[in-house]
């Protein structure tokens, strides 16, 4: 950052030394890229004079030669792996004018359109409908902006059981009629972070050809106040079949997430993750240093830590326990939408758990970890881009 304040065009440096703590030269070499790749990131698509200040190139100097490969592959890794993550930084930090549920399908298939191994389909509202996806189908209703639904395979053509990535694709949450204040609507189109993570991800892991059936699922809507909008009080039937009494407006993600969830079943997945920013009673529990992790599998909750270890993406571990059920057991429904506020991130993983019973499955919630409100080391101020990093590592690692 010193360098491009100075307007330096071009960096050579050294690589670092492999006996730096115990790591490998490609694992500091892919430190070294993303480092200063995600360092120099700048949101300016909307400013009247962008800055003429930025690093072009970055050349690396390798002093062993049986260190060069190593080095190349860590570098690649890094770059792309940065690449997923500045994509994800802006689609979050554009407005909700610009990134509506039909733009985000359409960013999506462009995705596709410009990588070899990336297929995309999107479901308009009547496809939704003829589905039964009727949470999705209930959020969205309120926008002039119609809901979707974004289907985006890597490696289709592989007839393994996929892993499945699934993003909340909330693009603005004003909390419907169950309205957010003032200052907590501020932020709000920041509520498709986890599409947002799940896109970028997809796009490093196909620039690295990783060599399996990833799919990515993103429920799109925008929850708007409205004369058509869903009420407290209402109960919406699920792709499921299962029914949810609604006690929040305001408590959606869980909602359009029910019906991903309930989709990815028909791939037979080896596991099923999926990323939301979902509550801010996991921001009280964690604050904004670690998101949380909630999953019925002990061995792919494991592979995520790690992953997330290896990244500085932290994830730490809640109880999904039968008592957090219990506090979403419905009056006139099967489900209700919200618990109350004791154990809040608790009881909405419980409520996606009862959609996602029949495959290895972990929900993080990123609700502390999408944005940051300062300028940290190679994390800017605004969104963050957490998780693609994370779930890049763990495609690699699977």
């Amino acid at each position: 950052r010193k360098l491009n304040k100075l307007g330096i065009r071009s960096v050579i440096s050294h690589s670092v030394n492999a006996l730096t703590n115990g790591l490998s030269s490609q694992d500091l070499a892919q430190a070294q890229a993303e480092g200063s790749c995600l360092s120099l990131y700048r949101f300016d698509s909307h400013r009247s004079k962008k800055s003429n200040h930025h690093i072009e190139k970055l050349k690396i100097i390798v002093s062993d030669k049986k260190q060069l490969i190593d080095v190349k592959r860590g570098i690649t890794i890094g770059r792309y792996a940065s690449e997923g993550t500045i994509l994800a930084r802006n689609l979050i930090n554009e407005p909700a004018n610009v990134i509506t549920p039909t733009a985000l399908g359409n960013f999506s298939k462009e995705l596709s359109k410009n990588s070899d191994s990336l297929r995309c389909r999107v479901l308009n509202t009547r496809a939704i409908e003829k589905l039964g996806m009727g949470a999705l189908l209930s959020v969205g209703q309120g926008s002039i902006n119609p809901p979707n639904f974004i289907i985006l395979e890597h490696n289709s053509h592989l007839k393994n059981r996929p892993l499945v990535f699934i993003g909340k694709g909330i693009t603005f949450d004003s909390g419907g009629l169950s309205l957010k204040s003032v200052s907590g609507i501020q932020t709000m189109k920041c509520d498709m972070a986890g599409a947002a993570a799940v896109i970028g991800a997809m796009s490093a892991i196909s620039k690295l050809k990783i060599k399996q059936r990833i799919i990515a699922l993103i429920p799109a809507a925008e929850n708007m106040p409205d004369g058509k909008s869903f009420r407290p009080g209402d109960v919406v039937k699920t792709l499921s079949g299962k029914t949810i009494e609604i006690l929040s407006t305001d408590a959606e993600g869980r909602l359009v997430l029910a019906d991903a969830l309930t989709y990815a079943k028909r791939f037979n997945p080896r596991a099923v993750i999926d990323l939301a920013t979902l509550t801010g009673a996991c921001i009280t529990a964690l604050g904004h240093h670690a998101a949380g992790l909630f999953s019925s599998d002990d061995v792919l909750a494991h592979r995520l830590i790690k992953s997330g270890q290896i990244t500085h993406e932290r994830i730490w571990r809640l109880p999904v326990w039968a008592e957090y059920r219990e506090q979403i057991e419905g009056d006139i429904a099967d489900l209700k939408n919200s618990g109350g506020r004791p154990g809040g991130a608790s009881t909405a993983a419980a409520l996606l758990h009862e959609f996602a019973d029949t495959y290895p499955w972990a929900h993080i919630d990123i609700a502390g970890t999408a944005t940051s409100k300062q300028l940290n080391f190679y994390t800017p101020k605004g969104a963050v881009g957490f998780g693609v990093r994370l779930l890049t590592q763990f495609a690699q690692d699977w």
